[in-house]
Parts: C-alpha cells; sequence; structure tokens
C-alpha cells in the first residue's frame, strides 16, 4: 500500500509538473509554435503570459506552450522563489521564446535547452525583468547569462546581449505612478504600431537604454494611477519598447522586441496587448498579417491579481488553466502562508 501510494504521489507531482499547451487550430499563426517563459518574483508573469497564450492560439491558430517556475515538491506554481523550470525542453520546436524572468538560476540540465535555442538564433520577445531575467554564480555552467556577467565574451549576460539592455533601474514609483506610453516619433508605420493607441500601464517606470535597435515607443511617468493623472515633469520620456537582432553562435541573426512593461495588471489595456500581440507577430516573421484591428480579445475571464514582491496566487497548478475556459487567476489567495505553515 505504501509504494502504490508514493506512486501515486509521483504520478501526481510529475503531471503538475508538465506544461501548459493551448493548441491552435486555424489562423496565421498555424503551424507556429510559441513557448512562453513565466517566472518573476514579482509582476505576475504567470498570469500575464498564460492570458497572451490562450489569444494567440484561440484566435490565430498558434501552439502555445506555457512555462511556469514550479515548487518540486507540490507541483504547485510559484513566482520567482525555486529556479526550476520543468519542460523547458519545448524550445526544441519553438519558433519564439516569450521571456518574462527575474534572477533565475536553472539548473544546467534546464538552462542548455534556452542556450540551445539562443545559438540557433531563435526570436525572442522579452518582457519586463527579463533584462535581469537570470542571475547566476561566476562558476555556474552558464554564468554568462546572468545580468551582471562581467566576461568580455558576452557582457551584462542576456539582457544586454540579446534584449539590448540589462538591468538600469526604476523610473517611476509602482502603485503610486502608472505610465503613459506613446508611439516615438517617426515609427507610427512601423507594423508593431499597426491600430495601436491609447497605452496606459499601472507599472511603474523602467530606465529605458538600449544598446541598438529601433525605440518605437516612450514611456511617460504619470503622477497617479489612472490614464488621466498628470506627468511628472522630472522625468522625461524614456524608451520603452523596441525591436533590434542579436547574432547567435550558428552566425544566424534572432528577431528580438523587448518591452519593459507587461504586469497582470498592464495587459488589461487594449493598446498595451496590442502592442504585445503585434510584436509577438513581428517577431516571429508575420508582420504581414497584423491588421490594425487584429483580434485581441481575451479568451475567458481576465481578472488579474495585483502584482506584488512575492504576492503569486497560492495553490495552483498548471493543469488547473487547461482549456480555453478556466479562469487566470484560479484564485485570488495572494497572502504569504505564516512561518512554519504551508
Amino acid at each position: 500500500m505504501k509504494q502504490m501510494l508514493l506512486a501515486l504521489l509521483s504520478l501526481a507531482t510529475f503531471s503538475s509538473a508538465a506544461p501548459l499547451v493551448f493548441e491552435g487550430t486555424d489562423g496565421p499563426g498555424k503551424g507556429k509554435h510559441i513557448v512562453f517563459m513565466a517566472d518573476d518574483h514579482e509582476y505576475r508573469s504567470e498570469e500575464s503570459l498564460p492570458q497572451l497564450a490562450r489569444i494567440l492560439a484561440k484566435h490565430h491558430g498558434f501552439k502555445c506552450t506555457v512555462l511556469f517556475g514550479i515548487d518540486p515538491e507540490s507541483g504547485e506554481i510559484v513566482g520567482g522563489d525555486k529556479s526550476n523550470m520543468p519542460g523547458i525542453e519545448a524550445l526544441g520546436t519553438a519558433d519564439l521564446a516569450v521571456v518574462f524572468l527575474r534572477f533565475q538560476n536553472f539548473p544546467p540540465e534546464q538552462m542548455k535547452h534556452f542556450d540551445d535555442y539562443l545559438k540557433r538564433g531563435g526570436p525572442v520577445v522579452g518582457m519586463r525583468t527579463a533584462t535581469h531575467g537570470f542571475k547566476m554564480p561566476k562558476d555556474a555552467p552558464f554564468a554568462k547569462y546572468s545580468y551582471d556577467y562581467k566576461g568580455s565574451d558576452y557582457e551584462l549576460g542576456f539582457g544586454h546581449q540579446v534584449l539590448g539592455q540589462t538591468w538600469v533601474g526604476h523610473y517611476g514609483k509602482n502603485h503610486q505612478q502608472s505610465t503613459r506610453i506613446a508611439i516615438a516619433d517617426g515609427m507610427k508605420q512601423h507594423p508593431i504600431l499597426r491600430g495601436v493607441k491609447d497605452i496606459w500601464v499601472q507599472a511603474g517606470g523602467y530606465v529605458g537604454k538600449p544598446t541598438s535597435g529601433d525605440i518605437l515607443t516612450t514611456a511617460q511617468p504619470l503622477n497617479g494611477m489612472t490614464p488621466d493623472s498628470p506627468a511628472d515633469t522630472t522625468k522625461p520620456p524614456m524608451p520603452s519598447e523596441w525591436t533590434r537582432t542579436y547574432k547567435s553562435a550558428s552566425g544566424k541573426e534572432g528577431r528580438v522586441f523587448t518591452s519593459l512593461y507587461g504586469t497582470s495588471e498592464d495587459i488589461t489595456n487594449d493598446g498595451y496587448r496590442r502592442l504585445l500581440m503585434n510584436g509577438m507577430f513581428w517577431a516571429v516573421g508575420l508582420e504581414d498579417k497584423i491588421t490594425p484591428d487584429l483580434n485581441i480579445a481575451f479568451v475567458g475571464a481576465a481578472k488579474p491579481n495585483s502584482f506584488g514582491g512575492g504576492a503569486y496566487a497560492r495553490g495552483i497548478k498548471p493543469e488547473m488553466y487547461a482549456g480555453f475556459e478556466s479562469p487566470i487567476p484560479a484564485n485570488n489567495n495572494t497572502k504569504k502562508p505564516e512561518k512554519g505553515k504551508k
């Protein structure tokens, strides 16, 4: 009996760690595979990314795999705590990687799949904390991806080398200053900006200093948490979204779209959500399919939890988001358990 219980427990844990997959049918994305990597400590990537994946699968035909940070003991989704992302081998068949990570130190057997993806020049969309997506010891096998890597062979890691910027700093106070995003001068005709207007996000600003590429938008911190809040005149607009390419070890150049925003609440703004959708179409090489009225409607409920450090919803496993109708988030239990209690 004991052995049977252990076997069932092992099976349950394995099932809990299985990737979440939304299978598309018809649409411009048919035959394309997007892998979403959600694991940060604060901004609720584990709520933003499955929502975006559902839209791309249901409305546009993409196969979308969503990977989460998983507690290896419980199989539950945890926000930034464990540096464990089961299913990352899905990158082997990915046509696009959407990266929303912060300070990860994945084990080498997982990190190898990410390394292989970049070596072949796979397209990347980086969101918010992806600029500092990795934080690794100097002697780690993949230490070069760390946001503060000092070696001349891959200076300042993944953010600097692929996204065009490592961690720089905040440029507005979260939960006190929201952000208005405007199209940069001369960029209105860019495919990613088709149909994009009235962009407002709830996250406080980040300093934007891309090393290269085309700056699409600029972000203005506001003194308040409503779209009509006045601009903070002490903070001129900063770059917030841009495109660029990176050169892979194979010699191939990969497309990159970087956004310094993307919290669970940010994507409820139609203008910002359209910007992200268009950016993903562009990154995967489908810019000719971007239309001003591209369907960006949410699939299923969209009532996110507010972002906050460690404030991820407890007790959720990836399979709870299977299908197109289950609510995301699955609950609003974001309270940290008392010490000594699980």
